[in-house]
């Protein structure tokens, strides 16, 4: 009598068992996938405290900045939190990262941390144009928004000098830096770009969402059915 293992051949059960393998995770695919779960709450919960620190001072609002599609960046997504801040100042794109009990060295557009270099200054930057771009088009004038890096950890940091366009600062001066800016716009606009932030076809590209001075807001095809 033939058992069913012996009408399976050799071949076909050693490819159905090569990819049973492929797929199964391993125990450093495990590790990798833990370590990185633990990195995003991590960085999710500095971002949290950066955000805190502007509770406290009248006419600023926060809100959050939705994370873009790493394809459309030139280089790799790094993590990060990040979040605007609208106020009498102005509004500023605060990128929050987490360096732990690494050293840092800031020199110019240049951050090292434990001898790497990562791109912290040109990621703060595109947040920032980002959502200087996404309010400018859902208001239908220029919004400058300021690129911010918010430095969370416990290590040291050594400055020899900061970039020209962008603020750097640790997340517990966070609020102190910003509540010092000169006064850029009335507290009744910062209300209004709070509102125009926290929109979501404010991100849309795609989108013909329009905030009118009026205060009203409408989208393309409630503008068409109006007309």
């Amino acid at each position: 009598m033939t058992g069913s293992l012996e009408a399976v051949s050799p071949i076909d059960y050693n490819a159905r068992h090569a990819l049973l393998e492929a797929v199964r995770p391993g125990p450093l695919d495990w590790r990798r996938r833990r370590r990185a779960e633990r990195e995003a709450r991590r960085v999710a919960a500095a971002g949290q405290r950066a955000a805190t620190r502007l509770d406290s001072w009248p006419d600023w609002h926060v809100t959050e900045l939705p994370s873009a599609d790493a394809t459309s960046l030139d280089e790799p997504a790094l993590d990060r939190a990040g979040f605007l801040a609208i106020g009498p100042g102005g509004v500023y794109a605060v990128s929050v990262f987490d360096h732990g009990r690494s050293r840092v060295l800031l020199a110019g557009d240049v951050v090292q941390v434990n001898g790497r270099r990562p791109a912290y200054i040109p990621q703060a930057r595109r947040d920032a144009r980002r959502a200087g771009a996404a309010l400018s088009r859902a208001v239908g004038s220029k919004v400058r928004v300021v690129p911010v890096l918010a430095l969370v950890g416990t290590g040291s940091i050594s400055n020899y000098g900061l970039p020209k366009d962008c603020l750097v600062t640790t997340y517990r001066e966070l609020d102190r830096v910003l509540a010092s800016r000169r006064e850029l716009i009335t507290p009744s606009t910062a209300a209004k770009l709070s509102a125009v932030a926290r929109h979501p076809a404010t991100w849309d590209a795609g989108a013909t969402y329009r905030w009118y001075p009026d205060g009203t807001q409408a989208t393309g095809k409630q503008r068409r059915a109006a007309s």
